[in-house]
């Protein structure tokens, strides 16, 4: 089978246009269902997509290949275009992409197609081909040049393969000086396992073989691993690639300089990583006794220390954000059932079923923070971190019994405090494993389920008493401070408070503002009033803007954060900040800010319109509570869309 063999003429445009990256895949799953080989157009379109939301197949130098293998595929295809002009394709090199090959991979065993899908991937490294690809003037031109160039790849990888077999037969084994000295392996690997995987692999053998060293490469794709590594070259070798999104056996590594690194650092910078090995600026893999797990830390890139963080932040924020979508949603239809006329302090909970459906989102709520600091705990130091982390989030959220021995409440330390009980759970039993390292085997059974569980609870809940005296202190600070502003400028304290209640969403300066503005709501004054409407409309601000910047800003969201972003409409409607704290936690450089502008933004215009409220809670369901509703919606929507803006603005684009 050839690469043309899967080439229909039907399905091979020169002269394409597209205004963004989603228009350009719709128009390629056209170009494919064209060629008649897809079942099910819709279901093939859906894979695309998710393949291209689990990271972006943008590869730089103006290519693109997305694929799918599916159920939908009948009969294995390509489908091709030429954009002249460009597209924004999220390219790992912030280029735009001319030249677009789609891949339809049919979901069966018979895997013998991706061998000339790999022939393609690694073809299309080469910048001639693709120059003469774009400039083709016919779809027969285009074949013709494919053709020609697959033709001399099978006749140089025919005299690669005869050179090795008279070497071999006649023992001539020559090599120059720097090829004897340096020996390096390499695993690449992506998550389809149809293109990136032999891309990475061609780039890395292409630039050792410029640089005159000896490389071998396994690839791990859909067809199974090929050119596997065997423990003899593993011996000899001077240091391992292992460039890969997908689980690779690491433990046959152990003891060998390393370097892990994701796939398309394969394919856009095999140079550096080479000579990070022949530097040996890499870590030594130290093996974890299973048979597809991560590197260590030491074997990690030196450069990614922020990447590791990120990735353990993830593992938190992704377990932590269905309970907020649940609790959320139950909480806001506790409002939407609720009588406010009863009790307006206690709104929520007025009637029976209001109240059932507020407690079990409650409930759902109380586990967001716990379940952030463990699994963040669990990311760094696997299961014997769970436990651990998990205990510091509840501290966290339910505050220390040692903060103020004399108080009958404690003051939690919110989602801040949970972030950094999750990462020091983690490291605490990093610490402990390192400790007992030295202890008889004997022991090592009741380690993990004794040692690791007893004492880094009992370290967590030392730590986590110590942290929160200083947040108590904080946030009687911030309170006096608020106290000490009284009236003396009303738009600057609408600005203050508002704005608080986005710094920490749960933590002492949200509680601060919260209580200062409930405090003078009992004071049952106009000024009072005033400062509670600034409060809330400040707490209402981060999620709903978070909402609004995952659909206008999506190439600054992942998947998994745009999917839940419209949830957080009906939070931030319903005042319910705690919507945006997965947001917030995965990037707080950039969130925090921007909800803090705005909510300071809306908080100040509340003041300066007049606005009242006479309801501590309950979001748009007081609204007839409000006075000058009008100018109060205006504050709300002006806040949340300069947080929204500087979302967009700030906010790092992300490949997924």
């Amino acid at each position: 089978m050839r690469i043309t063999d899967l080439l229909d003429v039907r399905s091979i445009s020169l002269n394409g246009t597209a205004s963004d990256k989603t228009d350009i895949l719709n128009k390629m799953v056209d170009l494919m269902v064209e060629s008649g080989k897809i079942n099910d157009k819709e279901k093939y379109a859906k894979g695309v997509f998710a393949r291209e939301e689990e990271s972006t197949t943008g590869i730089g130098e103006g290519i693109a290949i997305p694929h799918c293998k599916s159920d939908a595929v009948n009969a294995p295809g390509l489908a091709a275009m030429v954009i002249p002009d460009g597209v924004d394709f999220d390219s790992l090199d912030g280029q735009p992409v001319h030249l677009i090959f789609l891949i339809a991979a049919p979901n069966t065993e018979d895997n013998v197609h991706l061998d000339v899908l790999s022939k393609l991937s690694m073809l299309l490294m080469n910048e001639k081909f693709n120059d003469d690809l774009r400039n083709a003037k016919s779809v027969d031109e285009f074949l013709k040049i494919i053709d020609e160039a697959e033709t001399n790849r099978d006749e140089e990888e025919a005299q690669k393969h005869r050179r090795a077999d008279i070497a071999g037969a006649t023992g001539d084994t020559t090599r120059t000086p720097v090829t004897k000295s340096i020996k390096i392996l390499a695993v690449t690997g992506c998550p389809t396992g149809i293109a990136h995987t032999y891309m990475a692999a061609e780039a890395l053998e292409k630039q050792a073989s410029s640089m005159g060293i000896d490389i071998k490469v396994e690839t791990r794709g859909s067809g199974g691993a090929k050119n596997v590594l065997t423990p003899e070259e593993i011996a000899e070798a001077d240091g391992i690639i292992v460039a890969a999104d997908t689980k690779v056996p690491m433990d046959r590594f152990a003891g060998k300089l390393l370097i892990e690194t994701s796939v398309s650092e394969g394919i856009s910078k095999p140079e550096r990583l080479i000579e990070r090995i022949i530097k040996k600026d890499a870590g030594i893999y130290k093996a974890s006794g299973t048979s597809g797990g991560d590197a260590s830390p030491s074997t990690q890139e030196k450069s990614s220390v922020g990447h590791q963080l990120y990735k353990h932040l993830m593992n938190g924020v992704s377990h932590m954000l269905p309970f907020v979508v649940g609790g959320g949603i139950l909480i806001a239809i506790a409002f939407l059932l609720d009588d406010y006329t009863i009790d307006p302090a206690n709104f929520g909970t007025n009637t029976p079923v209001a109240a059932w459906f507020k407690t079990i989102g409650g409930y759902a709520f109380s586990f967001m923070l716990p379940v952030l600091a463990g699994y963040i705990a669990m990311s760094i130091a696997d299961r014997p971190g769970l436990v651990v982390g998990f205990v510091g989030g509840y501290i966290a959220t339910l505050g220390s019994t040692f903060a103020d021995p004399m108080a009958k409440t404690t003051v939690p330390s919110g989602f801040l405090g949970a972030l950094l009980a999750g990462f020091a759970a983690g490291y605490l039993v990093l610490g402990l494993e390192k400790a007992c390292e030295k202890l008889p085997k004997a022991l090592d059974g009741i380690k993990p389920v004794l040692i690791y569980p007893l004492a880094g609870t009992l370290l967590i809940g030392v730590l986590m008493c110590a942290i929160d005296p200083a947040v108590g202190m904080l946030n009687s600070g911030l309170t006096n401070l608020l106290n000490s502003m009284g009236n003396s400028s009303k738009i600057l304290l609408g600005c203050v408070v508002g704005g608080m209640m986005s710094i920490d969403m749960g933590g002492p300066f949200n509680k601060a503002a919260y209580v200062f503005g409930t405090g003078m709501l009992a004071q049952q004054t106009e000024s009072g009033f005033m400062i509670m409407a600034a409060v809330m409309v400040g707490g209402m601000i981060p999620p709903f803007a978070i909402a609004i910047a995952t659909l206008v800003f999506k190439n600054k969201f992942t998947a998994e954060e745009r999917k839940s972003g419209p949830v957080n409409f009906i939070m931030g409607l319903c005042f319910i900040s705690e919507g945006a704290i997965p947001y917030a936690a995965a990037d707080p450089l950039h969130v925090i800010p921007s909800c803090i502008v705005g909510s300071a933004v809306a908080g100040g215009l509340s003041m300066a319109f007049g606005c009242t409220l006479r309801a501590p809670h309950g979001g748009v369901f007081v609204f007839p509570t409000i006075g000058n509703v009008a100018g109060y919606i205006a504050a709300f929507l002006i806040g949340s869309i300069v947080s929204a803006i500087l979302l967009g603005i700030l906010k790092k684009k992300v490949s997924k």
